[in-house]
């Protein structure tokens, strides 16, 4: 496999541990996917400088897709 930056390094890991605990679950794609999720969910966590009004306000909008791939990680583990 070729050199992968930390990001796509992270989310491969994700999805080999979730693959290595839940391989023989019916369901294994979709704890395997929905780890994925989560990893490219919590990598990318925006903090936003609060005296900038347009930064807080694209915080917001950032956020707020993070916690709609966090709701389909939690859809695929069934939560």
């Amino acid at each position: 496999m070729a050199n992968l930056s930390p990001a796509a390094a992270s989310i491969v890991q994700a999805f080999d541990d979730r693959y290595e605990i839940n391989m023989f679950n019916v369901n294994w794609q979709e704890d395997c996917i929905a780890a994925a999720l989560r990893a490219v969910a919590e990598r990318n966590e925006y903090k936003p400088n609060m005296s900038d009004e347009m930064e807080v306000m694209f915080s917001e909008g950032w956020n707020s897709h993070r916690k709609e791939l966090l709701a389909i990680a939690d859809e695929l583990e069934g939560q």
